[in-house]
Formats: structure tokens, C-alpha cells, sequence
């Protein structure tokens, strides 16, 4: 049996990329210590905020 796990694989380091980008465009916009704090929450729970807002613009 061949077990192939390489989609997964690819589709992990994709969001990777994506949460270092959001770390990196959040952190730039932070002024103070708890917008720094919020700019890391931020940059791993972006695709859920994009989802959510691309629900919205549908209704």
C-alpha cells in the first residue's frame, strides 16, 4: 500500500508562509504593547477573520 501524506504536507507550509506574512504586515501597524500582543493573535487566526469576512460580503 502506498500511504502519500505530500498534499498535507505542502498545504501546511503554505499557511505557514501566511501566518509569517501576517506576523510581519500585523506588526508593522502595532504602536503599543498590547497591539504587538494583538498583531501575534492576529497574524494566526488571519484566514478565519478573511473567511468571516467573505461570509459577510456574501449575505
Amino acid at each position: 500500500m502506498s500511504d502519500s501524506n505530500a498534499g498535507a504536507a505542502g498545504g501546511g507550509a503554505v499557511y505557514g508562509l501566511g501566518i509569517l506574512g501576517g506576523w510581519v504586515y500585523f506588526w508593522q501597524q502595532a504602536d503599543g504593547f498590547w497591539e504587538y500582543v494583538w498583531a501575534i493573535i492576529q497574524g494566526l487566526l488571519w484566514p478565519a477573520f478573511m473567511v468571516y469576512d467573505a461570509f459577510v460580503a456574501l449575505n
